[in-house]
């Protein structure tokens, strides 16, 4: 596993006293899985991982995952590039990923291109998380999981395209496995549905628990900034679920109490 160094950020000005250059501290790989099925045109290779941005005030722009799977001889049989989405600050990103190989691999390595940094035009706590409700995971049998729920948009502004990814972990809390999936046009206080199917997790053990995270999607960290310079919205902006009041009371005079 290999993640380079970072980048450092410019110089300053013309006419400015030369100053030593910011260097951003590298992504850190907290943990990552693979495993491989055997599928109708050849053994299906899945992996997933959560690699993280110790910087506080800068994106991880342009990162890539580099999947490589040998077989039982030493022969790649798998070698993948897998661009990966906008590393926010301070936060984390959890991807999965699925490639074919015509012969089974024993080996699975992935490594990472190291990031392009990019200076966030908000502070940290203006990147809200976006919100999962009624989330549920099924067993479908043969190492399958069914992941169901909903992702709200915490900003003002509509997310056109969010990334929604479901991490399967066992009792112990170990990552087995997980996959992704897009849901387009989220909308201020209308949660859209997601589906997705976690595959190849045969022989693993009992899953125990689903975390499940949303992202915008893109290697650029312009469509969160985007959202968050648009504002967070104002708590309770949903749709009633009551029908309006025939008439609007409006404000009602207390009554006054009458003393002898």
């Amino acid at each position: 596993m290999v993640v380079a160094v970072a980048v450092g950020a410019p110089l300053g000005g013309c006419g400015e006293e030369p100053r030593p250059k910011e260097l951003q501290k590298p992504l850190v790989v907290r943990e990552q899985s693979s495993s491989v099925t055997q599928g109708t045109g050849g053994y299906v290779v899945t992996w997933a991982g959560v690699i993280a941005n110790p910087n506080r005030w800068h994106f991880g722009e342009n990162v890539a995952a580099t999947v490589i799977g040998r077989d039982i001889a030493g022969k790649e049989v798998v070698h993948t590039e897998q661009p990966l989405d906008a590393v926010p600050p301070a936060g984390s990103l959890r991807f999965t990923g699925q490639a074919l190989a015509s012969s089974k691999p024993i080996d699975v390595r992935v490594t990472f291109r190291p990031a392009q940094w990019r200076k966030a035009a908000r502070i940290p706590s203006a990147f809200v998380p976006f919100p999962i409700s009624a989330a549920n995971t099924e067993k479908l049998g043969n190492g399958s999981y069914l992941v169901t729920g909903a992702v709200g948009n915490p900003y003002q502004k509509a997310a056109t395209s969010l990334v929604v990814t479901a991490l399967l972990r066992d009792k112990a809390g170990k990552l087995v496995g997980g996959a992704s999936t897009y849901v387009d046009d989220v909308r201020t206080g209308a949660p859209r549905r997601f589906v997705l199917t976690v595959e190849g997790l045969a022989g693993t053990g009992q899953v125990a628990r689903t975390d499940i995270t949303a992202r915008t999607w893109g290697s650029s960290a312009r469509p969160y900034e985007e959202l968050a310079l648009s504002g967070a919205a104002p708590p309770g902006m949903t749709k009633p679920k009551t029908p309006p009041f025939a008439r609007d009371r409006g404000s009602q005079a207390m009554p006054t109490e009458r003393r002898p």
